[in-house]
């Protein structure tokens, strides 16, 4: 279970998320939506600390941590927390001076501290889940968006995290290439893998989620299944926003 209570962030007078509150069950896709600035990114940043909530309370497994104004977090708490994530960021983010499967290998070998066999063999496990083991060899330079952002999926995956965080997986790709990461993404959800991912991509969030959450002004002004988001939204916010991503494109919802 991932449970945001209260959640609030600001920098400086800036209020980004206004008291969140949601609890997503293990094995589910969530689907963050809204519009640029809406807190669709900080949301996801908060869960596992790459952004200190202001106030209120996360919990993620066992692990629960409360904040308040001025309240430092203990680093061993951060990290107990951010080890139960994995996240997958929009620009991919690899090591341009290591190989697909030395990517993949270096949170296992550096911080986890696996011995070299035994990643390398759970590194080529999950570039075979996502079609990639061809290319274990291959330097990032020489690899298209889609399948550095591929590569970039099984690396997040290494250290079996209890949820997959995604940032935009889609939005630096051309649609042909990121059509090989949303059916990466729809086997990993198949299989029962915990998501929750930012998204401007209504055919990625309609095939993949279980539910939406429609953001905007750092407040969750709608939440829903994809096909009531996004063919039957009550909110006239949700009606202006979905119009505007969906003209002139069909999805199968």
């Amino acid at each position: 279970m991932i449970e945001l209570s209260h959640i609030e962030k600001r920098f400086g007078d800036n209020v980004v998320l206004k008291d969140i509150s949601v609890a997503i069950a293990e094995g589910t896709v969530t689907a963050l939506v809204g519009p640029s600035g809406g807190g669709k990114s900080t949301m996801l940043r908060c869960i596992n600390l790459l952004e200190t909530p202001t106030s209120g309370t996360i919990r993620l497994g066992e692990e629960t941590i409360q904040f308040s104004p001025g309240k430092k977090t203990g680093w061993d708490a951060i990290q107990r927390l951010r080890r139960q994530t994995g996240m997958v960021f929009q620009n991919f983010q690899l090591f341009p001076h290591q190989t697909a499967i030395e990517n993949v290998m270096e949170g296992l070998v550096t911080v986890l501290k696996w011995p070299k066999d035994k990643a390398r063999a759970r590194a080529l496990e999950l570039l075979q889940k996502v079609g990639m083991e061809h290319k274990a060899d291959a330097w990032p330079a020489t690899l298209s968006g889609g399948q550095q952002q591929r590569v970039a999926i099984a690396r997040a995956l290494a250290p079996s995290p209890r949820v997959l965080l995604c940032d935009e997986p889609t939005s630096a790709l051309d649609p042909e290439l990121a059509e090989e990461v949303v059916e990466v993404l729809s086997r990993l959800a198949r299989e029962g893998t915990t998501m929750i991912m930012a998204t401007h991509d209504l055919r990625l969030a309609s095939r993949v989620a279980d539910q939406v959450l429609f953001l905007d002004g750092g407040l969750i002004v709608e939440s829903g299944a994809p096909k009531a988001i996004f063919q039957t939204p009550e909110r006239e916010r949700t009606k202006k926003f979905i119009s505007s991503l969906s003209a002139g494109h069909s999805y199968d919802i």
